[in-house]
């Protein structure tokens, strides 16, 4: 498990630092080949997101000091050291284990259970195996956190939660109106929080967008990116009259919608529902329009509200996600240990019957021809008779995998046993 870690993220840099070391994806080849080759790295991913940078990479001698992808980053981005400093973590081993599951499970996310971080994860993973810097250990790992993310998602609920604007907006709609398919919306104002919402809810289903604006040139853009229908702004009553949800976000400093003109609406839509999202700061629609019978109003406060609800739970739901992925990293630890365990063993074995042999073929006009024979095999079982102890001793060390690469760099030295290529 020689891998180490080092990076950013929200929480250590501002956005100014996270800019600065944001890697395109189109040079990211050219910065693994870069790691791969002037910075020592047998293996090597990148991560670049809005969010962090991370380079996750395995030296080539095995040192776990994490010098030369600092040296990197310092490098590629024409920055002098140390001005990253205060901002980088770095991390080895288990460490790099823990911290690359609690990634890939959005745990380490600014939004806890978002599901973009395991796309992107997963990209710069392709990068990296398209680029040859993945090696027996990054598959390893990727393809562990990739498992890691889909059991926190499938045995938690850290993702079900709407914890945006535009999500919370269609939790309300299906919650008021049920099945979103081939309802319609109108879009009043053309704020950019009014598209994003007016986005999701097409996903769910949405068929007929109508787009109104006291400025018609940004009403029939709008209207142009969801295919939808803009009208003059004199038309927004007669609108509302036919559509389900609408959404206003206007610039007006006052009510664009009062409760007198929405009562004569509703009874117009014979007590039909509508969904009203009001996300303009000022508010575009008067409180008291709430009071109507069938007219479901929800200004910014009130999403905000089922926002931190739903984050409640997010956390709630991140306990239980912590305490999977602590499992998988022991898991993880374990059999990363018993594979290197099993290739010690071989070549203890190995190294043993060579010491043995190499001085019975020394003596070898001391035998007969059977009597080599007999010897050999007695050699062969002491060989192995004395690695015994030793592989035992590997098998029943537990805890600290610092505890147990000392061992095995201690029996590697003692016996003279080089690792293979």
């Amino acid at each position: 498990m020689k891998l180490v870690l080092v990076g950013l993220n929200h929480r250590t840099a501002p956005i100014e630092v996270r800019e600065r070391l944001n890697f395109p994806e189109d040079r990211i080849p050219e910065a693994l080949s870069r790691l791969k080759n002037d910075f020592g790295c047998e293996e090597a991913l990148i991560l670049s997101t809005c969010n962090r940078v991370e380079v996750l990479g395995r030296p080539q001698d095995g040192c776990l000091r994490a010098d030369r992808f600092k040296d990197f980053l310092y490098d590629f981005h024409n920055l002098q050291a140390p001005c990253l400093e205060p901002y980088l973590y770095t991390f080895s081993e288990r460490e790099t284990v823990h911290h690359v599951f609690r990634v890939a499970s959005s745990l380490d996310s600014m939004v806890v259970g978002e599901p973009q971080i395991l796309g992107q994860l997963k990209r710069a993973y392709s990068l990296a195996t398209k680029a040859r810097t993945s090696g027996l250990l990054i598959n390893s790992l990727m393809h562990r956190a990739f498992n890691v993310a889909k059991r926190v998602r499938t045995e938690t609920r850290i993702s079900s939660s709407a914890v945006s604007i535009s999500y919370v907006a269609v939790e309300l709609a299906k919650k008021i109106l049920g099945e979103l398919t081939s309802r319609s919306i109108l879009i009043i104002g053309a704020g950019k929080m009014s598209e994003l919402a007016v986005k999701s809810l097409m996903k769910s289903g949405i068929s007929r967008v109508f787009v109104t604006n006291r400025t018609p040139a940004k009403a029939e853009e709008l209207a142009a990116k969801f295919g939808g229908t803009p009208l003059p702004f004199a038309e927004m009553f007669s609108c509302l009259a036919q559509v389900d949800i609408a959404i206003v976000s206007t610039s007006a400093d006052g009510y664009v919608l009062h409760k007198p003109e929405m009562q004569q609406l509703i009874r117009r839509r014979k007590y039909r529902p509508l969904f009203l999202i009001d996300i303009a700061v000022p508010r575009n629609v008067d409180p008291a329009v709430n009071d109507i019978e069938e007219i479901f109003l929800y200004d910014i406060d009130d999403m905000q509200a089922v926002i931190h609800a739903n984050m409640e739970e997010r956390r709630r739901e991140a306990e239980s996600a912590e305490a999977i992925v602590a499992e998988e990293v022991e898991a993880y630890v374990r059999r990363t240990a018993s594979r290197q365990t099993g290739s010690l063993v071989a070549e203890l074995r190995r190294r043993l019957e060579e010491i043995c042999l190499t001085e019975l073929e020394k003596n070898r006009n001391a035998f007969s021809a059977k009597e080599y024979e007999r010897v050999e095999r007695m050699l062969r079982t002491t060989a192995h008779r004395l690695a015994h102890p030793f592989i035992l001793h590997l098998k029943n060390l537990d805890g600290d995998p610092r505890q147990y690469e000392h061992e095995v760099e201690l029996i590697k030295k003692m016996f003279q046993i080089k690792e293979k290529e």
